[in-house]
């Protein structure tokens, strides 16, 4: 026969109630908001087209087991979860101000950030030198450090400073590895490639000003990467013109790339201009 103690038993329920009450009192760094889920997703699309270059790409070529269209397909699907990877990270940013975020929030958008547009680009880049016929694999490994590198440095200067609202300071490490992936997709010989991914490195780390993808801004930047899966898409099942198509997209991304800059730097050059030219009037008597 069991006994129970009437004041054991009478003490020992809010002692439950007090762990519920505990898991209820979670703190707030520990909770994930909705903006936190989407960029959880794109460090998931991030890993998964490393995953897709490796099994699809590299694999089959170092086992010499490569099917036709197969390194077409990964290649194409590593790219579209790149470009997957940009829509979470755009949506993020804009459900984070709309809603909230969760003080982690902007720890895991780097995180994420550095494995979507820092590895899975660079890593991309390191499988190309390997399997490209006329590519130098050691050189390749440099060039592909030196863009990881660069989103490293760009998103850690990110995080320590200020711009003026509205602008980024340095190609976006979204943009940057698009541009990157373009670049090596276009297939040009060796040299003209290297040169172009070190030119898109540097421009993710210098001082030229990108406008942030805010309103109309924002919706050019996703029917974009949108016209850009479904170029990937028929580049990789081999639709009629598929291939001029990825290509028209390849040369778009980096004429963008590179005109952005003559852009913010012609208008620098007028803003000292006009500053000087100010400060001359202000002199005259």
């Amino acid at each position: 026969m069991t006994v129970i103690d009437p004041e054991t038993q009478t003490g020992w329920v809010p002692e439950a109630v007090e762990d519920e009450d505990d898991a209820e009192d979670m703190p707030l760094s520990l909770r994930l908001s909705i903006a936190d889920t989407l960029t959880l997703g794109n460090a998931t699309c991030g890993f998964m087209a490393v995953y897709f270059t490796t099994t699809g790409i590299l694999i089959p070529h170092l086992t010499g087991s490569e099917v036709g269209g197969m390194a077409r397909h990964s290649a194409a699907t590593a790219v579209i979860l790149m470009l997957l990877a940009a829509v979470f990270d755009l949506f993020d940013g804009l459900v984070a101000r709309k809603l909230r975020s969760s003080p982690m929030g902007a720890e895991l958008d780097n995180l994420s950030d550095l494995i979507s547009f820092g590895l899975a680009p660079a890593y991309f880049v390191l499988v190309y030198g390997m399997v490209a016929d006329d590519a130098h694999q050691k050189v390749s490994a440099v060039a592909a450090v030196v863009v990881l590198l660069a989103v490293v440095l760009r998103l850690a200067r990110f995080s320590c400073v200020t711009m003026k609202d509205g602008m980024f300071q340095g190609m976006p490490s979204p943009f940057g590895a698009l541009t990157v992936v373009s670049i090596v997709l276009l297939e040009m010989p060796f040299i003209p490639t290297l040169l172009a991914i070190i030119g898109t490195a540097w421009l993710m780390v210098s001082r030229v000003e990108y406008p942030k993808p805010r309103g109309v801004l924002a919706v050019a930047m996703l029917s974009w990467i949108v016209s850009a899966m479904a170029m990937l898409a028929a580049w990789a099942f081999d639709a009629p013109g598929g291939g001029l198509l990825l290509q028209t997209g390849c040369v778009l991304q980096v004429v963008v790339g590179a005109v952005i800059p003559l852009f913010a730097t012609a208008r620098r050059v007028n803003t000292i201009r006009d500053n000087r030219r100010e400060a001359r009037a202000a002199q005259l008597p």
